[in-house]
Parts: C-alpha cells; structure tokens; sequence
C-alpha cells in the first residue's frame, strides 16, 4: 500500500454493502459501457502537411504531422461520469447539485468507483453538459441497454416479459415562456437589435421604448378581453419590427467588416423573425421560440393542460414489472401510431443481448390502423375489443399502468424539461 494511503480507510470498509447503489455499482457492466463509450472521446486525426526535403539524392516529399492530434487535457474516466449522468437523473438534481453532493456522500463515490474518499468537487458541473453533448444519442442508449442487462442478470426482471411491452406518447417540453404574439415580435426586435449592435452597425431607430410599452399594453388588452385594441397593438408591432428588418438588410448590403460567424447569426435570426411577423394564429408549421424552432404546440386532451409546447416523446416497457425498455423524441409532431415502428426497432436493438424481441404492443387508440407497418408485432388495444382473446383483455386492463411510469419519469427523473 502506498504512503499516502497507509492512513486512509477504504470507502468499501466504510459504508454498507448492502446498500442498493453498493449492490449495484458491483452488478453494473462497466468494462461494456467505457468501451462503448470510449470511441466518442478518441483523438481526432489531422491530415498533416507534405514538405520537401531536399539531400544528396535529390527532392523528395514526405508527409508530417499526420497522426492523431493530442491537442486537449486528458479526458476524466468514462466511469466517474457515467455515474454521474445516473445519480442526476436518479435523484432528480441539477448538475450543480449533483458534484457538490458527490463531494459529501461516500456511498456516492464508491458506486462511480473511486477507492478513497475525495473531498472535494469530481469535476465543473459544465463538463456533465460536454459528457451529454459528446455521448450523443447513441452513447445514452448505450447505458440504458447496460441497465436492462443488468436487470436481467440480477434477476429483477425475467427475459420472458419482454415479449410483451405497453407503448404510449408524451409530450417533452421545451424551455421556453408561453409564446404570445406580442411576447415573440418583440423578443425578436430586441434579438436583431443586439446581434446588429455586436456587428457594430448602428440602425437608424431601435424602437426599445415603444416596443416595451406596446408589450405592456397587449398584456392589459389581453387579460381585460379588448381584443380590437390587442389586434391594433400587434399590428404596430408588426410595423417596428418590419421597419427594423428592412433597416438591417440595407446596413448588411454594405457591410464588409462582420465576421461571417456572426452574419451567418444575423442571417438565420433574420429568417426565424420574418416567420414571426408573418404567421397568423391560424397558421400551420408555426414559430413558437427563436432559440428552440423545432418546438410544437401539441395537444394530449388534458383539461388542465390544453397545449404543450415541446417535442413528442415515446416510452416503452415491460407488461408486468414496468422495466423502461425503450424511449425518443420524435420531432415534427407525427401521428402516434407511425411512432410504434422505430420505437419497436429501438427496443428491439436494445434487447440484443438477451435473445429476446418485443411480439405483442400493448397501447392506446391513438395507435390504431398500423398493423400494416408492424407486421410482426401484435398491436392490442380496446378498439379491437370484440375480437380480443380473455388473455389479450386482460393484458388490455394493464395498460395504463405505464401512465405512472410516465409520470414519475417526468417529476422525478428530469424528463419534464427538454
């Protein structure tokens, strides 16, 4: 044992092994996640340079630098931060929260495998968003698949039961304020208005003492139902951010000096704030953020929440434990039932493993008419009631089960919030 450590305890002789996250940190495949992980985080190649070399031979060319650039400090290990990624979204923390608490629990750091305890922060919170972003889609896949093999290794859940999966939609929501007419012309006047000023082009008129009052008073008009009013108010924000655009594209006629990272900026904000001025309550294909374009106004018929503004998301599980088996975003608002087909194939791809692949798709009526699209599943739901068998009714009555799961992934689990 090493000098340093001759006085230190080790955190397996410190905490209970008994405890569901010790059990689980030694039951997780972690050799099988770092080495699916690991290609997302390898050096990328560089193409080198040819230089001429000149000797008693003559000219010749060869090729330098062409190798792997080692440009970066090194990575902290895929464990820790896979680890990380779990205990936040286990315990429903921000990731702030999240180092801060890893620095205080010592069941904590044993389950992301250190051998000592580490009093102080694992890494900045940032990098949790870096680990998210470089992972990608696929590496999260990757450690749900690695959980539901688990879960079959500790015999939690039998391979038998994922034949049978019930399939529903939600709604994930985008991070954005309720978007009003008024409240996203004026967002957009203020967003051209500082991108122009960082190009250091001055506009003839900015509007930011109107365009505040006129927000002010659609407000008002709005809550006290005086919609003529409200309509002659968004019309003449209508007008400002028109004339404010138009301004805008003179000054960039002439413009040479802006860098063309940020005229590409001036650019698309540009586009998004003509789809702003132009749409009308009534439109389809509707802007409802500049910073999030791919967010949808979808309905789900809840009375105490009419429309949501998000993405549509598709969750998978088992029949009897309620083991999430599968779940994605399917941008673009699609019906329901043309969901079923990629979210089957994605937990079709994520039971590979186990030998064993979805055969019956417990849902609701808003899957109904894809038998066609699924021809080896076998899709139940009640509107097929009279010819159901006593055992597909009965799986039937079991299928809001996965409404809970849903629930608790959204307020427990920081699936509320895209």
């Amino acid at each position: 044992m090493a000098t340093d450590d001759f006085f230190r305890a080790r955190l397996d002789q410190m905490i209970d092994l008994r405890h569901p996250l010790a059990v689980l940190a030694q039951r997780l495949p972690w050799t099988q996640i770092e080495a699916a992980l690991a290609p997302a985080f390898t050096h990328q190649p560089r193409p080198g340079k040819v230089l001429a070399d000149c000797d008693l031979f003559g000219t010749s060319l060869e090729l330098a630098g062409a190798a792997p650039s080692p440009a970066g400090r090194p990575r902290l290990p895929i464990r820790l931060m896979v680890a990380l990624l779990y205990l936040k979204h286990a315990f429903n923390l921000s990731d702030e929260a999240v180092v801060e608490r890893w620095s205080q629990d010592v069941v904590w750091q044993y389950f992301s495998g250190q051998d000592y305890y580490t009093p102080k922060l694992p890494c900045d919170p940032t990098q949790l968003g870096r680990f998210r972003k470089a992972i990608g889609e696929a590496g999260v896949e990757e450690v749900l698949k690695a959980t539901i093999d688990t879960a079959v290794a500790i015999k939690a859940v039998r391979p038998t039961e994922f034949e049978r999966v019930i399939v529903d939609t939600t709604v994930q929501e985008k991070a954005i304020a309720h978007p009003t007419d008024s409240r996203l012309l004026d967002v957009a006047r203020m967003q051209l208005v500082r991108l122009v000023k960082r190009a250091g082009i001055a506009l003839k008129q900015t509007y930011a003492r109107e365009g505040k009052t006129l927000r002010r008073k659609a407000g008002g008009y709005a809550h006290a139902r005086q919609f003529k009013r409200l309509r002659r108010t968004l019309k003449r924000q209508r007008t400002i951010l028109g004339i404010v655009m138009r301004d805008i594209r003179r000054k960039l006629d002439d413009a040479t000096a802006v860098p063309e990272a940020l005229m590409q900026q001036l650019q698309t904000m540009l586009a998004r704030a003509e789809r702003i001025r132009t749409q009308r309550p009534k439109d389809k294909n509707k802007l409802y953020a500049l910073h999030a374009p791919e967010a949808e106004c979808i309905s789900k018929g809840k009375a105490r929440n009419p429309y949501e503004f998000g993405v549509k998301a598709s969750v998978a599980t088992t029949h009897k434990s309620g083991l999430v088996v599968g779940a994605r975003t399917f941008p673009g608002n699609p019906y329901d039932g043309h969901v079923l087909r990629e979210q089957i194939e994605q937990s079709t791809i994520l039971l590979e493993d186990i030998g064993v692949t979805p055969k019956q798709a417990v849902v609701d009526l808003g899957f109904r008419g894809v038998d066609e699209d699924n021809p080896g599943i076998e899709i139940i739901h009640r509107g097929k009631h009279k010819s159901l068998t006593a055992p597909q009714r009965r799986w039937l009555r079991r299928r809001q089960a996965i409404e809970p799961v849903i629930g608790h992934l959204k307020s427990d689990h920081r699936m509320d919030r895209c």
